[in-house]
């Protein structure tokens, strides 16, 4: 009898003759088309909006209770069961859904494709803020995981959504590690800001850089100051090289690394509402913006070209997210 049989040398040639073959990687377009159907993800924050992911809001409002007023801090809320709307206006939902509605059509003459969640989670009244439970980078998805009671539960109904549409789930964050993606940015292909808050601790960020890692993208850290929920509220890309930001609110450190970087920061003025940064790049230097923007702002921006599509929207910032919290890139042309 010989050293192998006859039939395990057959089989052993076999998958030798079809081995396994780790390239073309994952993220490469013919491989994404081949086996996904098309090319997912994003690798910036400003390349051709393609597919974004909304969720019209609705029902789920209706947990908030007028008679559950906290005056000390100014909101309303049960923090035995989690929710919590701020401000001194409970939800006007008619109001919110036509200025979502608004946004929804703005996006569609923009050429983007806009998916909306299958099913929101009961309850779950803040899931029209869908930037904050997808990060979408280079060849597909990463479900995040969300800090607060008000919103863990989000992510289920995200991971249906992604899944009905084929879109690879490259990580979902895990364990004790916390991390939302509106205090996630691309600033360039190869670099990425996370800003580390309430919302993002250093076991998601963690996790998040596993991800980034493997595509050679270096990611920041910048710590947001005092309970500040997400960087996106400070700091928005708005074409290639240009950012729209609050300088008060960034430390030093990462205004000079945007200075390395080459992006040019146009700072937003005293008389903007603060959902102003919030703001939207449907393309390279083409924004959809709240249309409270003030004029100094708006005159920064178009004498730095920035092309400007004004979106009313304060109805549904009462709920604390503005243009960029309620929209979830899937797809954009990379740059």
């Amino acid at each position: 009898m010989g050293i192998i049989s006859e039939a395990e040398y057959r089989y052993n040639m076999l998958i030798k003759t079809f081995a396994s073959r780790p390239e073309p990687a994952f993220e490469t377009a013919s491989e994404q088309t081949g086996v996904w159907g098309q090319q997912w993800g994003c690798n910036s924050d400003v390349g051709n909006l393609r597919k974004v992911m909304m969720h019209r809001p609705g029902d789920e409002l209706q947990v908030v209770d007028p008679a559950k007023k906290l005056p000390d801090i100014g909101a309303y809320g049960d923090p035995e069961t989690g929710w919590y709307w701020r401000g001194d206006t409970v939800p006007d939902l008619e109001s919110m859904q036509a200025q979502h509605d608004g946004l929804v059509e703005a996006l569609r003459e923009e050429q983007v494709e806009v998916v909306f969640l299958d099913e929101c989670a009961p309850g779950k009244m803040k899931s029209v803020y869908t930037r904050d439970s997808v990060i979408a980078v280079n060849g597909g998805a990463i479900v995040t995981r969300m800090g607060p009671p008000v919103r863990r539960g989000e992510e289920l109904p995200v991971t249906r959504t992604l899944a009905k549409m084929g879109m690879p789930i490259l990580r979902t964050i895990h364990g004790t590690g916390i991390l939302e993606g509106g205090s996630f940015a691309f600033i360039t292909p190869k670099v990425a800001v996370v800003g580390i808050s309430s919302r993002v601790n250093e076991e998601g960020a963690r996790q998040l850089e596993e991800v980034l890692k493997v595509q050679g993208i270096e990611l920041l850290r910048v710590h947001l100051t005092g309970y500040r929920l997400h960087i996106d509220g400070n700091f928005v890309m708005i074409d290639v090289d240009t950012a729209l930001i609050n300088p008060t609110q960034l430390p030093f450190t990462f205004l000079e690394k945007l200075k390395e970087l080459k992006v040019r920061t146009i700072e937003v003025c005293p008389e903007d509402p603060i959902w102003t940064i919030n703001c939207l790049a449907v393309r390279p230097g083409r924004i959809l913006i709240a249309d409270q923007v003030s004029n100094r702002t708006l005159d920064k921006l178009n004498d730095a070209g920035v092309s400007i599509r004004l979106v009313p929207y304060d109805k549904v910032y009462l709920g604390g997210g503005g243009i960029h919290c309620s929209t979830g890139p899937l797809v954009r042309d990379p740059i």
